[in-house]
């Protein structure tokens, strides 16, 4: 290549949501780069414009910036080797078709759809390639005369690469080693399309990729297949010697059963496969790990050990850890189960130690959801008491949402089984002991001074802090029982109490 420093890029076309592979994709771009003081680009792939979708590349970017792996070069980050979308490069592009074209290493075949789907259905097996072109309708069987007149009808043509069978081709793999081929079995692949005057996947994505001076391809196992044609394609350009190393990813894998993960089964199962929520026309929606309450330092940690391992026990990465530690060779060369109950266990073990200023701030739009507006500064004391009984941020309104707002109705069961007769005697006591205290509650002084209480008394312990907390609460959750009170306060304690016993009693 060009230089030798390390330059790495994740490609993705705009044709609707970033599926999860595709996120991990991008992350093992990003921690190569890093790990070797690289450059980590973004390019567009939008060549495609039948496929095209409003809003897919503002989604892909929004993704990746709320990941934390953003482009340090391309599309949203700018640079001196754009334009990054191939929509813009087609001069770039149409400078290589003639360059092919002038070196016969491909060729213009004039083939229509209909011409080829009848060949197709004649012809079991059809390929096209050294063995059928000479029958077929290209600048290969047709001469300049016949050429010119097709063109000067208007007929469109396409580019196709001349590939001479019976020769080896291989590609040396970083993770899967060489992998060999033969040139017989590849067909004459088309590379640019004059009704569109755009190129394929395939010239755009070698052209781009030396051009941008990429020095690693490292991309999933479905592009496995298209790299000795890509290997043909840098010899036919003259850039043989300037080939990227190369590095396919395993497939990520359904939880159950075989095969590659679908939205289906995200779907079926109850998890996300998109990094953000995606929002159909029809007005239906597609689960995103965003809205469904992770962390992205999580989703980062459990993608990056889908398919890699650091060779440790160690399993809580931040992604400094990842970046110091990721190598190519430890990427498996086998498909990797999806386990959406891990990713899960990430989530809740990075709940635990976040910063509780941090996570009461992210979990504001949660509340909002449920109609709960409640300050960061007093959600945060309350996260403290309940965050080892969260797992999702979308837990979180369900786990404090009694904190701020009383109970107006008490769960059934719970009533039977623990509001009792003597109830209302022993909560009158406890009212009456409260009285000993100011507003705010040392819970701990609390909970040795009730003790001491409730054995004068002779009352069971559980006998009336389970009441207790049916007042509070509503229902049989929460914390330990005095941290709820401290939290609440004298007052309202007491105010919650004596609505319980005006409803149960």
């Amino acid at each position: 290549m060009q230089n030798n420093r390390v330059r790495v890029r994740f490609a993705p076309s705009p044709t609707g949501t970033l599926h999860i592979g595709g996120v991990r994709t991008a992350l093992y771009n990003y921690l190569f780069a890093k790990q070797h003081g690289g450059d980590f680009l973004l390019r567009i792939e939008d060549t495609d414009s039948q496929r095209f979708v409003p809003g897919a590349e503002e989604y892909i970017i929004e993704a990746l910036r709320w990941l934390g792996i953003p482009p340090n070069e391309g599309v949203s980050a700018g640079g001196d080797l754009g334009p990054y979308r191939q929509s813009e490069r087609r001069d770039i592009y149409r400078k290589y078709v003639d360059y092919l074209l002038a070196e016969g290493k491909g060729y213009k075949a004039y083939d229509t759809p209909e011409e080829l789907d009848a060949v197709r259905k004649s012809v079991p097996n059809f390929q096209y390639d050294a063995s059928t072109r000479l029958s077929m309708k290209n600048s290969l069987a047709l001469s300049p005369e016949e050429c010119r007149k097709l063109e000067e009808e208007g007929v469109p043509f396409v580019l196709r690469l001349k590939i001479e069978p019976g020769e080896d081709i291989t590609v040396h793999d970083l993770i899967r080693g060489d992998v060999t081929i033969n040139s017989s079995i590849l067909d004459d692949k088309v590379l640019y399309k004059q009704a569109d005057d755009l190129p394929t996947y395939h010239l755009a994505n070698i052209v781009d990729d030396h051009l941008m001076q990429v020095t690693h391809v490292i991309r999933g196992e479905e592009w496995l297949p298209s790299a000795p044609l890509h290997v043909l394609l840098y010899r036919a350009l003259g850039w043989a010697d300037e080939m990227p190393a190369f590095a396919h990813l395993p497939l990520i894998l359904k939880p159950e059963g075989s095969g590659k993960l679908s939205k289906r089964d995200g779907d079926r199962l109850g998890f996300p496969v998109f990094p953000l929520q995606w929002d159909n026309p029809d007005g239906s929606f597609s689960m995103g790990y965003r809205e469904s309450g992770y962390l992205p330092e999580a989703v980062v940690n459990f993608l990056a050990f889908l398919g890699w391992n650091p060779g440790t026990e160690q399993e809580i990465m931040s992604m400094d850890e990842l970046v110091e530690a990721f190598r190519l060779e430890n990427v498996s060369k086998s498909g990797a189960k999806f386990d959406y109950e891990k990713a899960r266990w990430f989530n809740h073990k990075y709940v635990q130690d976040y910063p509780i200023a941090e996570l009461a701030e992210l979990s504001v739009p949660f509340l909002h959801k449920v109609g709960l507006d409640i300050d960061p500064d007093r959600l945060a004391p309350a996260l403290m008491l309940i965050k080892d009984r969260i797992t999702l941020l979308s837990d979180v309104p369900g786990q404090v949402s009694y904190l701020f707002v009383a109970p107006d109705e008490y769960d059934p069961a719970v009533v039977k089984k623990r509001w009792k007769a003597s109830t209302p005697e022993h909560l009158e006591g406890f009212i009456a002991l409260l009285d000993e205290y100011d507003e705010e509650i040392d819970p701990a002084r609390l909970e040795e001074r009730a003790t001491t209480w409730l054995e004068e008394k002779g009352y069971g312990m559980g006998a009336v802090m389970n009441a207790l907390r049916l007042a509070l609460v509503g229902k049989s959750m929460g914390p330990h029982i005095f941290d709820i009170i401290a939290f609440l306060g004298k007052t309202e304690t007491v105010t919650r109490i004596r609505r319980a016993l005006r409803a149960l009693s």
